[in-house]
């Protein structure tokens, strides 16, 4: 598999994977961070399953062997549930038959092993476009402050606000849970991507510098922090 990467014009995903292979895993985890998206991954279909009822997420790349719960049998649960969020099914499995089982269980796009990483982001690109046009929500707005995912854009009251890559998806995590505690894990892990802590007070630094662009000289104070607890970004929060 070759990781020639091309971000393109799309903003940062947020993608499930569900794949058992553990340096498969890995590989497609760091690849797609490369790429400029966040991962979340299962290891087994039943924690997959879990995963995608509990998030939201904007593409679902999904093994089809896995233990306790076959790629197939979580696609057709998911679907029958009522979730449209797209799913690519990767298989070593490539018949013409195999590959129609696959989109007859409700899998969007189906990409036999082995591939190149290059047509693999592509082709999950193309799919959060699709869901994009199906009306997943795309401008995310709490008070004022209005931050636009396709265009990659931050305003406040008309007034656009330049934020780095890390910043935008620490505030747009944020506004996805308005009036909800973030905690640290959470952000940690959809925004960082970690699974431990790094002992670092990188939360802290980067929390620093988005209030500074968001509520600088604003009347009103967006961010908040929640002693004990988190962050949250919420209007009007006393």
């Amino acid at each position: 598999m070759t990781t020639n990467l091309d971000p393109g014009p799309l903003s940062a995903m947020r993608l499930l994977l569900v794949e058992d292979d553990r340096d498969a895993a890995e590989y497609l985890r760091k690849a797609f961070r490369e790429a400029g998206h966040v991962v979340d991954h299962a290891a087994d279909g039943e924690e997959g399953l879990a995963l995608a009822l509990d998030g939201k997420y904007d593409v679902m790349v999904v093994d089809r062997m896995l233990p306790a719960r076959d790629g197939l049998s979580l696609v057709t649960e998911l679907r029958g549930r009522g979730h449209t969020t797209p799913v690519l099914i990767l298989s070593a499995l490539g018949q013409v038959d195999d590959r129609v089982q696959g989109l007859r269980a409700g899998g969007d796009d189906y990409l036999p092993k082995p591939y190149a990483f290059t047509e693999l982001l592509a082709r999950v690109e193309a799919l959060s476009r699709r869901g994009v046009s199906q009306g997943a929500e795309t401008v995310y707005k709490v008070g004022d402050l209005e931050l636009d995912r396709l265009a990659h854009r931050v305003t406040r009251s008309g007034k656009e606000i330049q934020l780095q890559p890390r910043e935008f998806r620490l505030l747009e995590y944020l506004m996805r849970h308005a009036g909800q505690v973030v905690t640290r894990t959470m952000l940690l892990e959809n925004v960082w991507d970690y699974h431990f802590d790094p002992q670092t007070n990188v939360i802290d630094v980067h929390v620093s510098r988005l209030r500074a662009k968001i509520d600088k000289g604003f009347d009103v104070t967006l961010i908040h922090t929640v002693r004990g607890a988190g962050y949250m970004v919420r209007a009007g929060l006393a």
